[in-house]
């Protein structure tokens, strides 16, 4: 398994240990089996970018510290340059990189995300997920189609949508190319 996944299960590991909150607990808070959560604490399974955001709301700590293992420490502003940001690759090829992350007591996670164009997804059911909060998404490029709690859209560069996340939402690139766009997670 790759280092990086180790890290991260023991972090997430760590933090319930000394929050003391079970593994059933810990399952239930983010929406899994009791064997779902074990096998990803132990590093047999990524993580999805869900899975994490849910895991630090429950520790009460950035996600960043989970990512990382550092504590955000900036308290005014944080610039993040063309190409980069702090990458985060999850869920089917989905590259994430987050554009605020040694900002402390964010109000939002900025990210610019990169959804890979599958032929294979195109006809299937998309994986949804639910987080607490609400999320704006902004195409960059290209063309995502996003399922909302049972309603299908289409986006296309400079359309956007924003959505109460606690609503099933789940998205695949579409139009035969990957897309690009920002997702903000608003608390």
């Amino acid at each position: 398994m790759e280092p990086r996944i180790i890290q991260i299960a023991e972090r997430i590991h760590s933090l319930r240990d000394i929050m003391g909150f079970s593994i059933a607990e810990m399952a239930e808070a983010v929406g899994v089996s009791v064997e779902e959560y074990e096998s990803a604490e132990r590093g047999e399974t990524d993580f999805s970018f869900t899975f994490i955001y849910k895991c630090a709301d429950k520790f009460g700590v950035d996600m960043v510290e989970i990512l990382t293992g550092e504590n955000p420490h900036l308290s005014f502003y944080t610039i993040v340059r063309s190409g980069k940001g702090l990458p985060m690759k999850r869920r089917s090829g989905f590259n994430y990189f987050h554009l605020g992350a040694m900002l402390k007591n964010k109000r939002c996670e900025p990210f610019l995300v990169t959804a890979p164009y599958s032929e294979a997804e195109q006809g299937g059911p998309i994986h949804l997920n639910t987080h607490e909060g609400q999320e704006f998404d902004y195409i960059v490029k290209g063309s995502l189609k996003v399922e909302l709690d049972g309603h299908t859209e289409i986006l296309n560069a400079g359309d956007s949508v924003l959505y109460d996340s606690s609503h099933p939402h789940g998205m695949i690139a579409t139009g035969g190319a990957d897309c690009e766009f920002l997702a903000i997670i608003l608390k």
